[in-house]
């Protein structure tokens, strides 16, 4: 059996490996948070950046940091391209699965439970498929029982991660509980490490030239996704909070609620009410009429004959000059 190394640079892979899986872990439970307080379309975009943000930076990038510092003497380990893309997608696609289990259903143990074990069996397939990249002339086997412990890690470590993600609300909460999954995820990856058995197989030294190099490969691409995590980190302190969101959401619902309406004005009540004004101004001319009349001596005001407006006023120099009638 070949011997090993899983701590090449020291303690320097180990610790980076552990604080990108804290960074992913938090980042993701950050947008589980949010998710928790939207509904629809938008509680679907939270539950996606979260499941970049976890299974991306906290899981994969995690796993090939920590690759990094493993070491064959006298060996150059390489990478199959295609097997190591698909061991990330593996696990975009479980996390995803388990956080919109959790994120839509209506609570319980039932889906939590579902989602963790759904979780971890894509974690660990992840891991062991990421192992399956690797070209060198040897033969890898596992030890079972370390295989069957990494596994059960990996379940519990992601049914804490659903479990945080649908209880935890404060940036504080989720810190600590990153802390804690990023632990679970390292202790998951380093037991499967340790189930590794390395056994020489010269014949298999053409078949470990068909890869890449980790630092051609690997190094530009766990930057690329550290620049992923970076830009989501801004995202998210930008976007409101989920105690915001509730805010808003409350505040919309009392806006966009319709006026409460009185009762309808009567008609007949209004008809009748004009009517009644009408009356009484009707009235009140009536008795102004009335009182000048009064003034007047009571004699009503006979109408002027045309001759009587057209005879002049006495005295006037156009009046026309009559001779009396002939006394008879």
């Amino acid at each position: 059996m070949v011997h090993v190394h899983n701590f090449a640079d020291g303690a320097l892979n180990p610790v980076l490996a552990y604080v990108m899986s804290c960074v992913g872990c938090f980042l993701g439970l950050r947008c589980a948070t949010r998710s928790n307080a939207s509904q629809g379309a938008a509680k679907a975009r939270w539950l996606v950046l979260a499941t970049v943000a976890i299974a991306t930076t906290g899981i994969w990038v995690m796993h090939f940091i920590a690759m990094l510092g493993f070491a064959i003497p006298g060996q150059t380990i390489r990478y199959s391209v295609p097997v190591t893309l698909l061991s990330m997608l593996i696990a975009v696609v479980v996390v995803g699965a388990g956080l919109f289990i959790t994120g839509f259903s209506r609570g319980g143990a039932g889906p939590l439970l579902a989602g963790g074990l759904v979780v971890g069996l894509g974690v660990a397939s992840m891991h062991y498929l990421g192992m399956a990249a690797i070209r060198v002339p040897d033969t890898l086997s596992y030890d079972p029982v370390l295989v069957v412990a990494s596994v059960v890690i990996a379940v519990i470590a992601g049914t804490a991660a659903l479990w945080a993600a649908l209880r935890l609300d404060s940036a504080w909460s989720a810190f600590g509980a990153s802390l804690i999954m990023g632990v679970a995820v390292s202790g998951m990856h380093y037991t499967g490490m340790a189930a590794l058995q390395v056994n020489a197989n010269p014949g298999l030294a053409a078949s470990a030239q068909g890869g890449v190099s980790a630092g051609a490969f690997l190094l530009p691409l766990l930057m690329g996704i550290s620049s992923l995590a970076f830009i989501l980190s801004i995202v998210i302190s930008l976007a409101p909070t989920a105690a915001e969101m509730v805010e808003e959401a409350g505040l919309m619902a009392r806006i966009g609620r319709p006026a409460p309406q009185g009762p309808r004005p009567d008609h007949r009540q209004h008809q009748n009410r004009n009517q009644h004004q009408n009356r009484n101004q009707h009235q009140n001319r009536n008795q102004h009429q009335n009182r000048g009349q009064r003034q007047d001596g009571g004699r009503p005001q006979r109408e002027a004959s045309p001759e009587q407006e057209a005879a002049p006023e006495p005295g006037s120099l156009f009046r026309p000059h009559h001779s009396r009638p002939p006394q008879e």
